[in-house]
Formats: structure tokens, C-alpha cells, sequence
């Protein structure tokens, strides 16, 4: 019993001597994790929110790009066509599998027209009129465009170190930036007086060098926005003079002392992107955090400099170094939600798009160029319905019914159903046939429109340099290079 009584007292000794101890430990450690959140600076691990304008947008963007490729496969091809066995095997080097390939053009008939050969007597495929149209239509875009070109590549060196950059790089994002395929004939060498192209000694790549530093040029996008929004809304000059424009994705949950933080941060000053830091000391903490706003500072540039104000997060790190981008992208870029947005729509979630979101509302661009709209008229073909080729098709089916005799006469006068577009009309009783244009394709590739008035479009295009330039840039891509 008495040794009961000294084990009992002992373990109640040692307990109140462990009590006495927890009250030397200080209050903050003894917080709620809800009492300990309240940091003014933004959280690093964003979740990323979903905005299914720009997801929508890139679903067709995905049928886009294969489309883009069988059409650049098809202008390779004397006169422009190719048969449906051989196209099976080409399309292979896109990812399709056997058989495949026919029936992704069958989706399109606004794009594609699958015909019968009159000689051989096997299918053929080849580009419809209206595909030729868009085809010329952006071309004569980015031609119109091609001042505009040189000075976005020109804000493009001048956003590196050193003035420079790869000439690869440039090669792969040439697209985004309205460049055309032989850029480097047609702008680098065209321009002495503002591009210098070079091989480095130590790696033996080549680089573009900007000639002249223009002060003109080193106004950022942001800057004219600032300075509009000032002369119309008003405010504090502090609060207008380092902010940038935020709009949140729907859903994203916004805190207190988020909202505090995110004000601190638009107040925060930072070096411009195109301004020389290398005379600045940047150990300090407030060295920094002025660096991480200059890194989303010419972010927010490079996708300003953009035609249609995306780009793919691959070809970002390919300008990393030479911008003093941070190394994790995508992590960094999930801070800053209201600003970027982050798809992985379009490529089997392979490569990750960023959209400048202060320049798109609902899916469409707000300020779209000649260009822009250009390339967009491609998705208005691919989104028609096929129902409204059907008229086309009761034209071919007449023709067949005629016997083999009309048929080769349909396909030597080149596609021409003027006449039997006056009996169908007769017997369908259909109105709508005469907003149809009639289009003739010769055996050289001519292909002549008659619409109100007289109107001829040589679509021989000169496209034997560009043959496996554009199929690899997404396989380009996924390869970033540090």
C-alpha cells in the first residue's frame, strides 16, 4: 500500500511539473491554424479554377490545328489534291491511325471535298472553295500586316538581357507573333538597320540581335492602359500607377486578407521589363519581390506583343533565361489568376496555353486585328453544320444518276453544275441555290470564281519549304529547352 501511495505521488508530480512547463511556451504557437492565416502576401499553391470560355475556345482550337495540317499536306500535292489511300498513310506521321484519316475529313465538308477521280476511278480529296478563300484571305492578312511584324519583333529582343535571341526560338513561336515562314529572309535580312543575325561561337546557334535601342518602343501595353484608365475613371495615383487590370475566373474564392494582399502587391513598385537591371543589387528581400512583379510584367508583354494574345507555356520557358523568368512557370502563373489564365485544353493536355484575360470577354478577342479574324474564319468552317452541303451533294448524285458519260464530263469542266443546277432547282424547288457560287478547278490548280462580277484566285502556292516545318512545332514544344 505505501508503495501505491509514492508511485501515485510521484506520476502526479512529474504531470504538474509538465503543466508548469506548457506555460512558458509562447501564445503563438498555441493559435488555431484560422488565427494564424492572416499573412498579407499572396499565397504561393493557388488552386487553379476552371474558366470554360477559354477551355471551350481551345476544344476548337484542337480541331483547328488537325485541320491546319491536312490542308498544309494537301497544298504540298501537285494540283493540290490527293488520294484517300495515300492520304491514310501520310496522316500517320499526325497521329492518326489507319482509317482514321477519311473520316476526320468527312467531318469537315466545308473544308474538305472528297470527289471521284474520272480516269482512275478512286477517291480524291482536295481543299473546297471556301477553304481556298480563307487560305488567301490570311495570307493577304499577314502580308498586310507585316510592318506591324517587325516592330513586335523588335519590343521582342529588346524584352531580353542582352538584346538577343535564338533564332530557333523565334522560329517555333513565329506564328503568335504574325511572322511569316521565311522570316528570316523576308524580316531578318530584309531590315539590316534593325536586325543583326549571327552564330555564336561557344554553342554554334544562331542568334537575332537588335541593331538600335529605340526609346519609343520601350513603352509597355500596361502603361497605356494605366494612363487611359487614369483620364477616364479617375483616383489615387498610387493605387493606378504599378496596378495591372484583375478579373477572377467565376468561383474563385476570395478571402480577406487575400484581397489585403493583393492590394499590397498593385501598390508594390518594380523595374520595368524593358528597363536594365543589371545595375541594381537584387539580394534583398525587397529586391525580390520587385523581381516577381517585373517577371509578370513581361509576361503580360510578351502576350500583349501576340496577334491573338495567347501563347502555349512551352514556348514562354523558351525565353526564360533571356527574360529572367522564374523556373517553375506554371506555379508562378497560378498566383496571379486574375491576370493569366492556364489551359490544358487542345492537345491532350500536353501543352498548356496562356491567355492575357484583360483581352478577351466571352471567348472572343476584344480588339481582334485582320489577322485574328482571318484565322478565325477557319473555325467558322469547321463549326458549320453538314446539313448545309447537302445541296452539293444532290448535286453529285444527279450527276451520277446521268450515267459514267456526265460524269466525266462534270469533272473535266472542272466541278461546273451550272446546268444541272437549273434542273435540281426544278425539282427540289429550293430558292437557296442561287446564293451558290459556281467554282471551276482546272487540272493546273486555277481555281476561278464567278460571282457577281469576275473575280480570279491563283491558289498555286509556293508551300515546298514549309513541309515539316509546322507538323513538328508541338513536338518542338513539349522539348523545353533551359
Amino acid at each position: 500500500m505505501h508503495i501505491f501511495l509514492s508511485i501515485s505521488s510521484k506520476l502526479l508530480q512529474s504531470k504538474s511539473t509538465s503543466f508548469k512547463s506548457l506555460t512558458w511556451i509562447p501564445t503563438v504557437f498555441l493559435l488555431s491554424p484560422k488565427q494564424m492565416s492572416q499573412s498579407t502576401s499572396i499565397p504561393r499553391n493557388q488552386q487553379r479554377i476552371r474558366d470554360h470560355g477559354y477551355d471551350d475556345y481551345m476544344e476548337v482550337e484542337k480541331k483547328i490545328r488537325k485541320v491546319m495540317k491536312f490542308q498544309e499536306l494537301l497544298l504540298t500535292q501537285p494540283n493540290s489534291m490527293i488520294a484517300i489511300s495515300r492520304l491514310d498513310m501520310l496522316a500517320r506521321r499526325f497521329g492518326f491511325k489507319q482509317y482514321e484519316a477519311g473520316k476526320f475529313i468527312l467531318k469537315f465538308p466545308h473544308v474538305f471535298e472528297v470527289f471521284e477521280h474520272p480516269v482512275q476511278r478512286i477517291l480524291y480529296c482536295r481543299l473546297t472553295r471556301k477553304s481556298l478563300l480563307q487560305i488567301e484571305q490570311e495570307k493577304l492578312a499577314l502580308l498586310a500586316q507585316l510592318p506591324q511584324a517587325v516592330t513586335r519583333l523588335r519590343k521582342l529582343l529588346l524584352l531580353s538581357n542582352t538584346g538577343r535571341l535564338r533564332l530557333e526560338h523565334v522560329r517555333i513561336a513565329r506564328k503568335d507573333f504574325g511572322l511569316p515562314d521565311d522570316f528570316e529572309f523576308s524580316v531578318v535580312l530584309k531590315y539590316p538597320k534593325y536586325f543583326r543575325l549571327f552564330d555564336a561561337k561557344e554553342t554554334r546557334n544562331k542568334y537575332i540581335e537588335v541593331v538600335e535601342r529605340d526609346p519609343r518602343l520601350t513603352v509597355c501595353a500596361v502603361e497605356n492602359v494605366r494612363e487611359r484608365e487614369y483620364r477616364e475613371k479617375g483616383g489615387e495615383e498610387e493605387n493606378v500607377r504599378f496596378s495591372f487590370r484583375v478579373n477572377f475566373p467565376p468561383g474563385f474564392k476570395i478571402g480577406k486578407y487575400y484581397k489585403i494582399a493583393v492590394w499590397k502587391w498593385q501598390r508594390l513598385p518594380y523595374w520595368l521589363p524593358y528597363e536594365d537591371i543589371s545595375g541594381y543589387d537584387l539580394r534583398s528581400l525587397e529586391a525580390q519581390k520587385r523581381m516577381e512583379k517585373r517577371a509578370v510584367a513581361t509576361i503580360h508583354e510578351l502576350l500583349s506583343l501576340t496577334v491573338e494574345k495567347k501563347i502555349t507555356l512551352e514556348r514562354i520557358a523558351h525565353f526564360r533565361l533571356a527574360m529572367d523568368l522564374p523556373k517553375k512557370l506554371k506555379d508562378f502563373l497560378l498566383q496571379h489568376q486574375g491576370i493569366f489564365y492556364i489551359s490544358t485544353r487542345g492537345n491532350q493536355g500536353k501543352l498548356h496555353t496562356v491567355f492575357l484575360r484583360e483581352a478577351y470577354r466571352k471567348g472572343e478577342l476584344i480588339e481582334p486585328n485582320e489577322l485574328y479574324l482571318a484565322r478565325r474564319r477557319l473555325a467558322e468552317l469547321v463549326l458549320l453544320s453538314p446539313r448545309k452541303v447537302i445541296v452539293d451533294r444532290r448535286l453529285i448524285n444527279y450527276g451520277k444518276q446521268g450515267g459514267d458519260d456526265e460524269i466525266a464530263d462534270y469533272v473535266e469542266n472542272g466541278g461546273d453544275h451550272s446546268a444541272a443546277r437549273e434542273t435540281v432547282r426544278e425539282d427540289l424547288g429550293e430558292e437557296s441555290l442561287d446564293s451558290d457560287d459556281d467554282c471551276s478547278i482546272d487540272s493546273d490548280g486555277d481555281c476561278s470564281i464567278d460571282t457577281d462580277g469576275d473575280c480570279s484566285i491563283d491558289t498555286e502556292y509556293t508551300h515546298k519549304e514549309a513541309n515539316n516545318d509546322d507538323v513538328t512545332d508541338d513536338a518542338e514544344d513539349t522539348r523545353v529547352t533551359e
